[in-house]
């Protein structure tokens, strides 16, 4: 154990306490996963980037960054995990261990705006469809997604900062296989400092709840307005598109909320992991599925790729075979 000044030099993360088959089991499982879900939120990105015309619809606009941001957070933890069963190296530095915290608190503040930036997108192309198109342009759509970037990284300065000046006395062994708020607070020396706990809890409020109330708000005012205005079918078509949205938000704030906004006492570090693992890993693999797979317009955006990409090839075939005509030719 390294300590200076009463502050610790390294953390060790305990990770997955299991045997060795368990371990390998872990390891082999989510490699495999790590790597779908790498692809499935490459594929939407690429196929945003490529059709035109799904890249000048809002929708597609969040939907392609949301996918950055999915892989953004598989990055953040799971490659560290995975290098952890593999090999054992439960060391972190203090810097690279707050770092992490940083990254991933701000990649989860950032995806609250950005499921809040969706479920407005949602409300006005329901609740306001005539003035829909003039409201929502790519314009705003990309001010709405810089926005989510910029706010989601400033949230977590000042409390990162503070927590990072505290004492901690020790033991330094984090019993989980991340660096994240709750675990490294109880390593921090008694008594915590009031400021540090209140910028916490504001953050935590403003950021989590906050999100979370603008995005249900949103998401019953157009189901208000799908059940008084809209025809049968219109509804049917309309309610299976927004419960898939309501399913990416439970998905994300069940477990997000189960963890940071709880009430006084200790949770279960099991409990936590998993729930960790839920939102960091599982939802990025989910996501894609529960976005696309019903998707008519992806559906055809990618049957447009293949079509593009099977001409290209023919005349490319075709070029080829007249190339070794005239070389034929004047042999």
């Amino acid at each position: 154990m390294q300590f200076t000044n009463g502050t610790v030099q390294v953390f060790i993360l305990l990770g997955f306490e299991v045997g060795q088959l368990q371990r390998l089991l872990i390891l082999v499982f989510f490699t495999l996963f790590y790597m779908l879900a790498m692809a499935e939120n490459l594929t939407i990105i690429i196929l945003v980037i490529l059709d035109t015309h799904l890249a000048r619809l809002p929708m597609y606009i969040f939907l392609s960054n949301f996918s950055w941001l999915e892989i953004c957070y598989l990055n953040t933890n799971i490659p560290r995990m995975l290098l952890d069963l593999a090999l054992s190296n439960k060391i972190i530095s203090f810097s690279s261990c707050f770092l992490q915290f940083y990254i991933f608190g701000s990649l989860g503040s950032t995806e609250c705006f950005f499921l809040s930036s969706m479920a407005l997108d949602r409300y006005l192309a329901i609740c306001h469809p005539l003035r829909y198109s003039q409201i929502m342009s790519p314009k705003f759509c990309y001010v709405l997604v810089i926005a989510s970037w910029v706010l989601g990284f400033l949230a977590y300065i000042v409390p990162i900062t503070l927590i990072s000046k505290l004492s901690f006395c020790g033991p330094n062994v984090i019993d989980h296989f991340l660096c994240d708020h709750g675990p490294i607070m109880a390593l921090v020396c008694p008594p915590i400092p009031k400021v540090v706990l209140i910028s916490q809890v504001f953050v935590d409020v403003a950021v989590i709840l906050g999100n979370l109330v603008f995005a249900m708000l949103s998401y019953v005012s157009v189901i208000v307005t799908l059940l008084k205005n809209s025809s049968k079918g219109n509804r049917v078509k309309s309610f299976s598109t927004i419960s898939f949205h309501l399913l990416v938000v439970t998905l994300f704030y069940g477990p997000a909320a189960g963890i940071y906004i709880r009430p006084g006492g200790e949770t279960d570090s099991n409990v936590t992991k998993i729930a960790t693992l839920l939102y960091t890993a599982m939802t990025p693999f989910l996501n894609p599925m529960i976005y696309c797979l019903r998707n008519d317009q992806m559906k055809e955006a990618l049957l447009r790729q293949w079509r593009r990409k099977a001409v290209f090839l023919k005349s490319k075939n075709k070029m080829d075979s007249v190339k070794m005509r005239k070389g034929t030719g004047n042999i």
